[in-house]
């Protein structure tokens, strides 16, 4: 593998299972590996999401695979699907994850469950089909999409901070326990990002006027504005980076 010194982004050739592949957070980062070169496994629910982005990159470097990130026999097969179409995997990116906005005194406990299960249990299993994979290779990069939620307290977030302030942990506790193995493991966290996932609260003026207030860089985050960390953590500029929660926030944490 190349050093830091070499291109600090390069991720030409390495092969990364996509979970929540067909969001809208996660298409800009898919359209930047593709772009430079990485080979992918777009993992995902949206039958129709994921055919639509096959159509739009080409099968050349991009396979899709129908499943649920909460599902461990899925996840072992898109691991297993990634090693027989590209000889190998080299890490994996989860942007999986759910965003429901309810006060706590009313929140159903179903709804509840289910954001724990999709984005801290999901986030959990997803790293572990991944390990045995990266062991054989060497090693490898697991970055997980996290959220200033994990730092900051909001009214009406119970469940998503409940669970984004639970995978900070579990990386912090992968990234020190997979070390060993050449295993990096980290997360970025994003300020509030207008996605097909928040679209609906942002179309409430006062909350979305009440998110940007909150955000000392005035605007909400952009997709887009996580591509550079993702790479460098994917490349060899983030070799020596694991156990990490970054925040690309617009300075969301600070206040």
């Amino acid at each position: 593998m190349a050093g830091p010194q070499d291109n600090p982004i390069e991720v030409a050739g390495r092969c990364y299972l996509v979970a929540g592949a067909a969001g809208g957070l996660a298409r800009p980062l898919v359209a930047a590996l593709l772009g430079r070169g990485a080979r992918l496994i777009l993992m995902d629910t949206d039958v129709a999401g994921l055919d639509g982005m096959i159509l739009g990159h080409g099968t050349e470097n991009a396979v899709s695979f129908v499943g649920d990130i909460t599902d461990q026999a899925a996840l072992q097969a898109a691991v297993q699907l990634g090693q027989t179409r590209f000889g190998r995997l080299d890490g994996g990116l989860n942007a999986a994850g759910l965003l429901p906005i309810a006060a706590s005194d009313s929140m159903e406990a179903d709804l509840f469950r289910r954001c724990i299960d999709v984005n801290l249990t999901g986030a959990f299993l997803f790293s572990q089909a991944l390990a045995p994979a990266l062991r054989a290779v060497g090693g490898g990069r697991i970055v997980h999409i996290a959220s200033v939620s994990s730092m900051v307290s909001n009214p009406a977030y119970a469940a998503y901070a409940g669970s984004k302030g639970g995978l900070a942990q579990v990386v912090r506790v992968l990234g020190r326990e997979w070390a060993p193995d050449g295993i990096t493991v980290n997360a970025i966290g994003p300020a509030l990002t207008e996605t097909t996932l928040t679209r609906d609260y942002l179309s409430n003026d006062a909350f979305r006027a009440k998110a940007i207030s909150d955000i000392p860089m005035g605007r909400l985050g952009l997709a887009e504005d996580l591509v550079g960390l993702m790479l460098l953590l994917f490349g060899p500029g983030g070799g020596f980076m694991t156990g990490q929660t970054i925040y690309v926030d617009g300075g969301r944490t600070l206040v």
